[in-house]
């Protein structure tokens, strides 16, 4: 676990230092759609109410006034956001000290989010993962060392992702939890090819709209007003932020202020359906 550790927080050093090559993708760009209806990830229903969307990885819907609809997703083309409609998501962690007050600060506000985690920080702090789920959160995937998947061969690229899978779901499953079929290139470095494998799988490459630039190196309240611009000119959209930035965790709480001051709703995105059962890691197709 030590060296887990240790390797997480090189890892977390070189991606605090390394996001600035993301390009930002626009959600107009549609997905290829799904051709199987693969459920090798997803959420599993909670044994005392199925109903949706009380998923075992997320929470009931709060009476938050910044809180918005809930959207199911199978396909990229089902987010399709209304005016000043936001979802907000986090990449990277989790991470000691700051994805716990990220979580503070969206519990405040009432609102949900997608963590979009990666592999090894995953399995160097299981608990703190397992504390994003048990706040009700969405939990995706971000690969297993934050590849450049563009720079590997597509098999190379796939094994990656499938392992970044495994980690976030072994994580989870103490507390019977697991990783919905969510998936985040890092450095937006996608190819065609590889989202439709991906969307062959069932998977949901997340994509982009407003991207915080919380990696550089700019006072909070730069990041908070950067990213209200950027909403005020788009009128939506998806937002990329990093739990493992400082800033981050400290613009947050101001910046969802803002969001609920300038009438902006904070969707939930999650699953479409639900599984038949719990999913056995021995059983899952990656």
């Amino acid at each position: 676990m030590k060296l887990f550790r240790a390797g997480a927080a090189i890892l977390a050093l070189a991606l605090i230092a390394g996001c600035g090559h993301n390009e930002a993708r626009s959600l107009a760009m549609k997905g290829p759609t799904a051709t199987t209806s693969v459920s090798a990830l997803g959420f599993a229903p909670d044994a005392s109410d199925g109903a949706f969307p009380l998923f075992q990885s997320f929470a009931p819907v709060s009476s938050s006034p910044l809180n918005g609809r809930t959207l199911e997703v199978s396909h990229i083309s089902d987010i399709v956001l209304q005016p000043r409609e936001v979802v907000l998501t986090f990449d990277d962690g989790p991470i000691p000290g700051k994805t716990h007050k990220i979580l503070r600060a969206l519990d405040e506000y009432g609102v949900g989010a997608t963590f979009l985690m990666v592999g090894q920080m995953a399995r160097a702090y299981p608990k703190i993962a397992q504390d994003v789920a048990l706040h009700g959160h969405t939990i995706g995937t971000h690969t297993d060392g934050h590849a450049n998947l563009r720079t590997l061969s597509a098999d190379a690229a796939i094994a990656e992702i499938h392992r970044g899978q495994r980690s976030v779901s072994a994580a989870l499953a103490p507390i019977g939890r697991r990783p919905a079929p969510f998936f985040r290139f890092p450095y937006l470095a996608d190819t065609r090819s590889l989202r439709e494998r991906l969307s062959g799988e069932g998977v949901v490459a997340i994509d982009v709209d407003i991207d915080s630039k919380d990696y550089f190196r700019d006072a909070p309240s730069i990041v908070r007003d950067r990213t209200l611009l950027s909403l005020e000119k788009h009128g939506r959209g998806i937002v990329l932020f990093h739990d493992i930035q400082s800033r981050t965790a400290a613009m947050l709480p101001d910046f969802l202020q803002a969001l609920q001051e300038r009438g902006f709703k904070v969707v939930r995105l999650v699953p479409a359906g639900r599984p038949s059962g719990p999913m056995l890691l021995s059983d899952a197709s990656f």
